[in-house]
């Protein structure tokens, strides 16, 4: 037996409101919903766990757009796709407040959006890249995917976030209870160890469009 995935049920809601013309927002308001309902920072609860919509949410949303139930379910069981969008922010800006909730989602305004190879993590983000201080790994202009849902091993390329709001691109050499050891992508900077304690948030990049 086949089970749905929060990402199956979430993915159809954001093709309800393409196929509308609509941002998930704009088709919370048409349902007559909080505009914040359908959004990604909804999508996962503040321990987190996914969320499931609601049936009522749900039943709205295809009442306010005029979609049958089996096109519904025909967005669920479509999941192959070459792209999807994806929140997209400068790099430059990722250190500022209102981006970013404690666990590293993307929440808030001022993200515009990318469409980029399908990423399995529902909750993945874009950041564009300003400046050569991470050369040669990455360009002024590219842009690198981060999952925050992914698992991260010795050796991943990651965005670390520390408590003082300084964000970072580095490579994962160490991670112990009380440290994590950071490798410079760049040579001319200075490798980093920085104690757990201060690291906000650290979640891998899983795409880079170079």
């Amino acid at each position: 037996m086949v089970m749905l995935t929060h990402a199956q049920i979430w993915t159809a809601l954001d093709r309800l409101a393409e196929r509308a013309g609509l941002s998930p927002s704009g088709l919370a308001r048409r349902a007559g919903l909080d505009p914040t309902t359908f959004n990604k920072s909804k999508r996962i609860t503040s321990d987190g766990r996914e969320r499931w919509p609601s049936t009522e949410s749900v039943a709205k949303a295809l009442a306010a757009t005029g979609t049958a139930i089996d096109t519904f379910v025909q967005f669920i069981e479509d999941t192959e796709r070459a792209a999807k969008a994806v929140p997209l922010l400068g790099f430059a800006e990722a250190g500022a407040g209102g981006y970013f909730d404690d666990g590293g989602f993307p929440v808030g305004k001022g993200w515009d959006e990318v469409g980029l190879p399908c990423v399995n993590d529902e909750h993945a983000y874009a950041l564009e890249i300003s400046g050569d201080s991470m050369k040669p790994a990455y360009r002024d202009g590219d842009v690198i995917v981060v999952s925050p849902g992914t698992p991260i091993r010795r050796g991943d390329r990651v965005v670390v976030k520390t408590r003082d709001g300084e964000v970072m691109v580095k490579e994962l050499k160490r991670r112990t209870a009380r440290t994590i050891e950071l490798q410079s992508l760049n040579p001319s900077h200075a490798n980093r160890t920085l104690p757990a304690s201060e690291v906000e948030w650290i979640a891998r990049i899983v795409w880079a469009s170079q």
